[in-house]
């Protein structure tokens, strides 16, 4: 059993070479951090059980909000990858120049702002263009995890970034709207310009029908696939921090060739796409 997922089998469509899980979060007991305690089972070593099972190689780590803006950990996760990992750190605008050199230097490829849930967000969206601004001579995105409303509120902001973007968890529409909702057309035109990105992950945070099918969840990414296939990557957002009951990795694997509707658009989604964005 791989901790923090639920199921044993593996992927019924095998994740084919160099594919790449866009999006999981690393937790260590050997990094302190603000909380009480730290979730056992998130460490490097879980997750290398992880890739045994559904079959990827390459990965992203996105900074765990229980570190605040302290990517120590990122770093030494993404070091442990050996080349097949990039990370996505969070700071705050009066990070030094030498501290960006530092995590640049490091493996990290962005910075996240995750606003969706204003109870424990570490940003706001006023340090989005201020540390926009700092990160675009890098080669650096931002990587934006708000809600569909909140996206519609942010959309000029968002469009004048001079750096890339990058959509978290399908853009967080409300499951009963889907493609309805106004963020979609707003996403969908940032894709279009070519400077933007979208994950295909979170099934489980995009619905209200659950699994195996996340119906709900399926019609937005298939939208988004319709729409933009060249600018999709997928991730598993293991160890499902948020989830009492774990959802099982594997079915979510097996979600993207119902999304993508047939194998070369998968293999673009799983390893053109991630190495195109992160350099791989």
């Amino acid at each position: 059993m791989v901790p923090n997922s639920s199921g044993s089998q593996p992927p019924q469509s095998p994740a084919p070479a160099n594919a790449c899980d866009a999006h999981f979060h690393i937790l260590d007991a050997s990094f302190p951090t603000p909380e009480a305690t730290t979730p056992p089972g998130m460490d490097v070593p879980a997750y290398r059980s992880l890739q045994r099972r559904i079959g990827t190689k390459r990965g992203v780590i996105v900074q765990a909000k229980h570190y605040r803006t302290d990517n120590t950990c990122l770093l030494d996760a993404i070091a442990q990858f050996a080349g097949d990992a990039v990370g996505i750190a969070v700071v705050h605008p009066d990070v030094s120049d030498a501290e960006l050199a530092r995590l640049n230097a490091g493996g990290v490829r962005g910075l996240r702002f995750s606003l969706w849930n204003p109870a424990d967000t570490v940003t706001t969206v006023a340090m989005i263009e201020p540390l926009a601004r700092r990160i675009a001579p890098l080669g650096w995105h931002v990587q934006l995890h708000m809600s569909g409303d909140q996206l519609v509120d942010a959309a000029a902001l968002i469009a004048r970034l001079p750096c890339p973007i990058v959509i978290d968890h399908m853009g967080r529409l409300p499951p009963g709207q889907g493609p309805a909702h106004p963020a979609f057309r707003i996403i969908a035109g940032l894709l279009e310009r070519g400077q933007t990105w979208l994950k295909l992950s979170g099934a489980y945070l995009n619905t209200e029908i659950g699994a195996p099918g996340y119906a709900d969840a399926t019609r937005i990414a298939q939208a988004f696939v319709a729409a933009a296939p060249e600018r999709l990557v997928w991730g598993s957002d293991w160890p499902h921090i948020t989830e009492r009951h774990k959802p099982d990795d594997a079915v979510l694997l097996d979600l993207l060739p119902v999304w993508a509707g047939d194998e070369p658009t998968r293999n673009r989604i799983l390893v053109d796409n991630p190495a195109a964005l992160y350099g791989f």
